[in-house]
């Protein structure tokens, strides 16, 4: 299961670097279009990891890193770059995750 998980996150990489490839040549229509598997192969990993609490934390970081970079994208795209304070909420909710992972590891070891 674990190399499949494995292979999974390399193509979840490939995909994530074709929409921000997209992203910083201003190709629009593709890098529209690669959110969907993107985001997706994020939220399936995401599934994927419920069992483990580390990797469950560490995904729903990813996810939403990867919203938020795409809500920025497309406000670069077509708003004028006005959507950075929707991409920080996601940005936020992210590091929120992944803090309550690393704050639980502070915790045991005071404890």
């Amino acid at each position: 299961m674990m190399h499949k998980i494995r292979n999974l996150e390399n193509t979840h990489i490939l995909l994530w670097l074709i929409k921000d490839t997209c992203w910083v040549l201003n190709f629009k229509p593709l890098g529209v279009f690669m959110i969907l598997p993107t985001v997706f192969m994020a939220v399936y990993l995401t599934i994927l990891s419920r069992a483990d609490h580390k990797e469950l934390l560490h995904n729903i970081a990813v996810t939403c890193w990867i919203l938020a970079n795409s809500v920025w994208m497309i406000g670069e795209f077509f708003f004028n770059d006005s959507t950075r304070l929707i991409a920080a909420s996601f940005f936020i909710i992210g590091l929120i995750s992944i803090s309550i992972y690393y704050f639980g590891l502070l915790y045991k070891q005071i404890k």
